[in-house]
């Protein structure tokens, strides 16, 4: 039986471009927003007309850009078009200083019913290196607004990779974080891209140990404060992990809408080009196969062991006999090994490319 897919949709408008992100985006515009808001419609009704979603997600960008009348109608269209089921999680990316009253008044009336909220920090000189408007005051502030407003399952990203965050400067971080009423942490390291303003003048970073060291301290403030760290960037209260992203992880389909957006369903993956313009002016958005045959064994193993789950041996008949003779020297410091599902151990987590070249060379 297939399951359920998720639709996601990549808001590609910002206020201002921060200088480590390389998503596609572009600045706001109100006449470009509302033609982009008619464009992802129209996407959406030409859907397959058997599809059955329960995930929607708003990234970006900055999603909460979009007025909450063009929210709805999304919202309003995936649910008529895309069999988008009653109780479907419907994510919106928002960045904090767009979280007013007002504005989550009318994400409630969208149907928005889960918040990822762009945070990164909650320390003053690390927001500034890292291009970010908001204080830290504003942020905690954001997620007690919406909290009140009636959003229970609210989420904030974390960055860590500065040299400025020391151990007690990210200590403080995670203490913040965890006195606040969210139930999802989702915690990345600074990676430095290409075509991004820090690839020209990158800032001081920490050096790969002291990373590691961060996100063991990471793994055991969030554990000891009874969150799952269900996969390797991402803690999650019980019950509380986004289904909407655990389709990637699990190869479930998606559909992707909007330019830049990404899609995998029916063995292949696809991608909508980075232009604006052409997603709006066109009937339907155009996409090119990016993988004609993925979802293969490799790709569900490397995947898999993302997710502290793990895979299922027996998922894979012939290369089982294999994986575990490769396995063997990697239990019990990188891996474990629980009723046939091989997972990995959070020392294995920081090393998870050379365990899975190791276990599928």
């Amino acid at each position: 039986m297939t399951a359920p897919a998720g639709i996601y949709i990549h808001v590609p408008f910002c206020a201002v471009k921060c200088p480590y992100c390389d998503f596609y985006s572009v600045r706001y515009h109100k006449q470009s927003a509302a033609d982009f808001a008619d464009a992802v419609c129209r996407n959406l009704r030409a859907l397959p007309r058997d599809l059955c979603a329960d995930t929607l997600y708003f990234g970006g960008g900055t999603p909460s850009l979009l007025s909450g009348t063009q929210l709805r109608a999304i919202v309003q269209t995936a649910r008529e078009h895309c069999a988008l089921s009653e109780d479907a999680e419907i994510t919106l990316e928002a960045n904090p200083l767009t979280v007013t009253d007002s504005a989550l008044t009318a994400w409630r009336r969208a149907g928005i019913n889960r918040l990822s909220l762009g945070v990164q920090s909650f320390q003053s000189e690390v927001l500034r290196q890292l291009g970010r408007r908001h204080t830290p005051q504003q942020a905690g502030a954001a997620v007690l607004r919406a909290n009140a407003a009636g959003f229970v399952n609210l989420s904030v990203d974390l960055m860590v990779g500065l040299a400025e965050q020391t151990s007690a400067c990210f200590a403080a971080d995670l203490e913040t974080a965890v006195s606040l009423p969210v139930t999802h942490i989702s915690a990345y390291l600074l990676k430095i891209e290409e075509h991004t303003p820090f690839y020209d003048s990158p800032p001081a970073m920490l050096d790969a140990d002291s990373q590691a060291d961060r996100w063991l301290q990471m793994h055991q403030a969030l554990t000891d404060c009874g969150f799952l760290h269900y996969e390797i960037s991402n803690f999650a209260k019980p019950g509380c992990e986004s289904r909407h992203n655990c389709k990637y992880w699990r190869l479930h389909p998606y559909y992707g809408i909007g330019p830049a957006a990404h899609s995998c369903h029916g063995g292949k993956r696809y991608a909508v080009p980075r232009d604006l313009a052409g997603f709006c002016g066109a009937p339907r958005q155009e996409e090119t196969v990016t993988e004609p045959e993925a979802c293969g064994t490799a790709e569900q193993i490397m995947l898999g062991l993302r997710l502290s789950e793990g895979v299922l041996l027996s998922d894979f008949p012939e290369e089982q006999a294999q994986i575990l003779r490769r396995a063997g020297p990697l239990i019990p410091q990188f891996l474990t090994l629980q009723n046939g599902r091989l997972s990995m151990t959070p020392e294995g987590w920081l090393v998870s490319n050379s365990v899975i070249v190791r276990l599928l060379q």
